[in-house]
């Protein structure tokens, strides 16, 4: 069975005090979902602000309290998330993390492989990718390819995409419900700025090819 998950790199979480977070997982990669605890959505929401505070300009200062690390967020011209897509397969135990500096953001990306494109995934690990007929052969780190690739069937990447757009809709009303407890003000607002920039509810595009 082929699993894929939305996943953040949860280093920018280290040390933060301005709200209640959870503890990191082993792999620092933390699945978004509509069902992580109050606690791991605020580790997300410390890594999303953290790591959106804005121009230099307005960076004189660190934060004094919640309302004004979510406000960077809101006002920051763009959304940039550290982490990517995550894809396991539990028949082989092959898992291929995101590769580093693809950006969750990017995420609709990989759709791009059901028209025979090759989309940069990020390096280090560099995960690589073959069109074998109807299969797309995920090498996790195509820099060192021992070991086993992820075969994805090219008609099942809709669904596994579709999959993690469902995820992540569920993962914006966790949001909500967070920031309506911790900064009441701008829940509409950060709920919105995270669907624009992570390009979260929007329709998905039919591939074709």
């Amino acid at each position: 069975m082929l699993i894929m998950d939305a996943v953040l790199e949860t280093y920018e979480a280290a040390d933060f005090a301005l709200w209640p977070i959870a503890d990191s997982p082993a792999d620092r990669l933390l699945a978004l979902s509509g069902q992580l605890s109050p606690r791991e959505v605020g580790t997300a929401m410390a890594i999303l602000t953290n790591y959106n505070k804005g121009h230099r300009e307005r960076r004189a200062h660190d934060p004094e309290d919640s309302m004004e690390q979510v406000r960077r967020l809101v006002t920051n011209e763009c959304v940039i998330a550290p982490g990517g897509l995550r894809i396991r397969d539990t028949a082989t135990e092959v898992t291929a993390p995101p590769g580093c500096c693809f950006g969750m953001e990017n995420w609709r990306d990989r759709l791009d492989l059901m028209n025979g494109e090759e989309p940069w995934l990020g390096h280090d690990p560099a995960p690589g990718v073959e069109r074998v007929g109807e299969i797309i052969r995920l090498w996790p780190d195509a820099d060192r390819p021992e070991g086993l690739p992820i075969d994805i069937p090219r008609a099942q990447l809709p669904e596994l995409l579709g999959s993690v757009q469902d995820e992540l809709v569920r993962f914006l009303t966790s949001v909500e419900q967070w920031a309506t407890q911790y900064v009441p003000a701008l829940a509409a607002a950060v709920v919105a700025k995270l669907d624009e920039g992570l390009v979260i509810t929007a329709p998905l595009p039919d591939a074709q090819g």
